[in-house]
């Protein structure tokens, strides 16, 4: 190949990684399995290795892949918060000891177990926890104390009030708790989390530090990146200290000054990981005294101290038997493959889903192939590709008729997903049942999955309206039933009907539409009839809300069957008005619209006291705005409010006008 063909690859190569870094790091959205991307970036090496000419400061070898997003206030870190070389094989461990032991013949190393989660720097002053932010791109990363002050693990403060202590930690998703999210999201027909390490770093991302408390995430601390107040000669007698002062430290580690011992407990690690309670993708092998790491310096992209081994992705070839159709509480039309049984991961399985009918095609995936399948995250069973066609096999498609109901089932222009259109689908009763029933929706306690069968097939419930028609004395008759039971059910619906209606409104299942979306229509709108009276371009004008959202509230609530069923809803007494927790009416009338970042409260802090004050908040400046409140790096809100002629207010004087 000569030079010009291999400077285009090179290009190429390297656009192609800067992407994927971009999607995994900052969308949480990768569109690659991480093994091809270690094999994309081994060929980037190999050609800088080759032709040194070439290298640029933009390859994706000189500097860590992620960004700085806006949605947060941007933190720059004292230390960097590098990446690690990553190693595939015995013998780039050999290599990484050679080098090493050329500088000092009685090194030690550390060995502990690879997190797959996000990075994060937490900063303590004086014993207190101040600030925590993401690892950004190394150098510049995203405010998240308030996230990440939802972490029950992170201590607040410190039995030693250090002047100052900076510690990385990588914050993870336990496995039980992302089977949990995926299967919610699932039920709610949404797209599920790819691996535990997406579904922690959305979480940490989130404006609403509520729906990262809801998340049970965890944190492991490995590292001190500045300390004030205290010697530390090395790693693991770093980490035995930061285990005495509360922080949660990463499991297992261990101390061996031979590789063929370091080798073999990676080895061990790899076998033992399928236990663990979190997910692990390699192991990490660091150097333990920080004299040593001094002398040995760093790239402009790693430590020379360190490598993390990457276990490969563990896959099994099997035959796929059929295709199933599950449908979901808003109709969706689910594929599912169900193959031969398979040993993977430390569990039999023999289901996966495949999510639609974009990626059935994507991967040519026909009865009766053989395909290969892995666990994302070594928790979810998913079929990666298709390895052989059966002879005479022809493409799968998705029917368009519903397998419970025979239905009609059409795709959506704007998603990737078939629904049956019959609202009254036995298979959507049931799932919007059990969703209307949920904890975070109406909260009935004693109507699970089964008893909602159960009351479905005794010809009880055909709607959930049909819930607040139950007594006592129908419920006794049931198999399982006592008096007890039937009695705890009743009290526990009856308590449902005096719910704030945002829960409400999130039970009725409207698409795209969860509880804090729920909660902001009603504190907006004050009641579910004002909001089924209200236009789209009322709707889509509340921050967060676009045309997609507002389209789907306004057919939603437009649609006979659902007003009919929340008629009947009100007259059995459920609470359809929303009570304001107003503390006062000093902002009443006023309609505010933000921008830009505040120096001192997130946006929503700021939506909430006005919201507490009468006032009123929209997405979008107009004649009507009385107010912009903005912050630094505001855009073109503001710039729109200049041109309108729209009052235009700091924090201090949005203060002014609460206290006054």
């Amino acid at each position: 190949m000569d030079i010009e063909s291999i400077r285009e690859e090179y290009a190429r190569l390297c656009n192609e990684a800067e992407q994927h870094n971009f999607n995994y790091y900052v969308l949480d959205e990768p569109t690659i399995e991480d093994s091809e991307y270690d094999a994309l970036m081994r060929r980037i090496k190999q050609i800088e290795a080759e032709h040194p000419e070439l290298v640029s400061e933009s390859s994706p070898t000189q500097h860590v892949g992620g960004y700085a997003l806006n949605t947060f206030q941007k933190v720059r870190h004292e230390v960097q918060m590098g990446s690690l070389q990553d190693v595939f094989d015995k013998q780039e461990l050999y290599d990484f000891d050679r080098r090493v032991k050329a500088e000092d013949n009685g090194a030690v190393y550390c060995v502990e177990p690879k997190i797959d989660g996000l990075s994060v720097s937490l900063e303590y002053t004086d014993g207190k926890f101040v600030r925590g932010s993401t690892r950004g791109d190394g150098f510049v990363g995203e405010d998240i104390t308030k996230n990440l002050m939802t972490i029950a693990s992170i201590p607040r403060e410190l039995p030693e009030a250090l002047p100052l202590l900076e510690v990385r930690g990588e914050v993870y998703m336990p496995k039980a708790e992302f089977e949990r999210l995926v299967k919610a999201q699932l039920e709610n027909d949404e797209q599920p989390a790819k691996n535990p390490r997406n579904a922690a770093a959305g979480s940490l991302r989130q404006k609403d530090s509520r729906i990262a408390a809801s998340r049970g995430l965890n944190i492991f601390v490995f590292n001190i990146q500045r300390i004030e107040g205290k010697q530390l000669g090395g790693h693991k007698e770093s980490l035995d200290y930061l285990k005495s002062l509360g922080f949660n430290v990463i499991e297992g580690y261990r101390t061996y000054s031979d590789m063929q011992d370091v080798i073999a407990r990676i080895e061990q690690i790899g076998q033992e990981r399928r236990e663990y309670a979190y997910d692990t993708d390699g192991a990490v092998v660091k150097v333990d005294s920080f004299a040593l790491r001094e002398r040995l310096g760093a790239t402009a992209k790693v430590p020379r101290w360190a490598v993390a081994f990457k276990y490969p992705p563990e896959e099994k070839e099997t035959k796929l038997i059929d295709i199933e159709i599950n449908v979901g509480r808003t109709g969706a039309l689910t594929p599912v493959a169900v193959f031969e049984p398979v040993w993977l991961a430390g569990t039999t399985v023999s289901r996966a889903v495949l999510h639609n009918q974009d990626i059935i095609d994507a991967r040519d995936i026909r009865i009766g192939d053989i395909i290969a399948v892995r666990k994302a995250g070594d928790i979810i069973p998913e079929v990666v590709r298709s390895v052989s066609h059966a002879e005479n096999s022809v493409p799968y498609k998705i029917p368009h008729v519903c397998p419970v109901c025979g239905g009609e089932a059409d795709r959506d222009e704007d998603e990737a997903v078939i629904r049956c259109r019959n609202i009254d689908c036995p298979a959507q009763l049931l799932k919007n049942i059990e969703h209307f029933a949920s904890r975070g929706a109406m909260n009935i306690d004693g109507l699970g999955e089964a008893v909602v069968k159960q009351l479905s097939d005794e010809g009880l419930i055909s709607t959930v309206a049909d819930l607040y028609a139950l007594d006592i004395q129908s419920l006794e008759q049931l198999p399982h039933f006592g008096r007890k039971s039937a009695d705890n059910l009743i009290t526990s619906i009856e308590r449902s009907k005096s719910n704030s209606p945002d829960r409400l409104l999130f039970a009725l299942g409207i698409k795209g539409i969860g509880s804090r979306s729920a909660a902001l229509l009603l504190q907006h709108f004050g009641s579910i009839e004002k909001l089924a009276e209200a236009d789209r371009e009322e709707i889509s004008a509340i921050e967060g809300f676009g045309d997609i959202l507002a389209d789907s509230v306004y057919h939603a609530l437009r649609e006979p069957h659902m007003l009919a069923l929340i008629e009947r809803l009100k007259s059995y007494g459920v609470n359809t008005e929303y009570v304001s927790e107003l503390s006062s009416d000093k902002l009443k009338g006023m309609t505010f619209v933000l921008t830009g970042t505040l120096p001192n409260m997130t946006r929503d802090e700021a939506k909430a006291l006005i919201e507490k004050n009468g006032g009123k908040t929209s997405g979008s400046v107009s004649k009507k705005t009385t107010y912009v409140l903005a912050g630094e790096e505001a855009g073109s809100k503001l710039t729109k409010a200049q041109q309108l002629g729209v009052a235009v207010i700091d924090e201090r004087q949005f203060l002014d006008m609460i206290e006054q």
